[in-house]
């Protein structure tokens, strides 16, 4: 029987501030069981405690790859973990030693998906739908996803609703520097508040975008 989410302790945010300081092989291995224990065990937890209404979690491997990055530490100094619902968005969680962060959406479109969503953005019924959607969230949320400079192919530069037309992936995050909480149950508590509370952006993605038939992204 899986242990429930309590949060994850103080010795996690240690954790990541001392591999910050000393990224390196050694540090990991003298200190892997305070990583499986106090960061990676209560990410399983909570992957649990959301499988029913979000699916459960993928914890992406703490290995950084280091192939084509002139920065070669070893490891990730923080710890992900991602679900898809079933309309094609994505739910994320992370923790590192400036705190806690959930996200939502559609993290980075395949091509599939984004000629959808610049045909839906385009239109003048659904496109200022997803603008009035995603201004009143914005005071919550911050609004991200890699985007072009400049207006994409086919797209005049003018075009009304050229600030989200360049937008390659559209998500909302939420973040919280470290706080007591985080080793209570309200840890899980605020991230999914924070998934609920996306669910306007998120139908709009789902019933205008949908998941792609192409092989997802690498890394994620």
């Amino acid at each position: 029987m899986s242990k429930r989410f309590r949060g994850w302790g103080p010795e996690a945010l240690e954790f990541f501030e001392r591999l910050e300081a000393d990224n390196t092989r050694t540090f990991w291995t003298d200190n892997r069981s305070t990583y499986q224990e106090a960061v990676r065990e209560p990410m399983d937890a909570l992957s649990a405690d959301v499988a029913d209404e979000f699916g459960e979690l993928h914890t992406f491997r703490p290995h950084r790859d280091v192939r084509f990055s002139k920065d070669k530490t070893p490891y990730k100094t923080h710890i992900g973990a991602v679900t898809e619902g079933e309309g094609g968005e994505i739910y994320y969680v992370q923790l590192s030693a400036t705190g806690i962060m959930a996200a939502s959406g559609y993290h980075q479109m395949a091509r599939d998906q984004l000629a959808r969503f610049r045909e839906a953005v385009a239109d003048d019924h659904s496109g200022p739908e997803l603008v009035e959607r995603v201004a009143a969230l914005k005071r919550s949320f911050e609004v991200g996803g890699e985007a072009l400079k400049s207006a994409p192919r086919g797209y005049p530069k003018d075009h009304p609703r050229i600030q989200y037309l360049r937008h390659k992936g559209l998500t909302l995050a939420r973040s919280w520097p470290p706080a007591s909480w985080f080793s209570t149950a309200r840890a899980r508590t605020n991230i999914v508040n924070a998934w609920r509370a996306a669910a306007p952006v998120n139908g709009w993605l789902n019933e205008h975008v949908g998941p792609s038939t192409e092989p997802p992204p690498e890394g994620w």
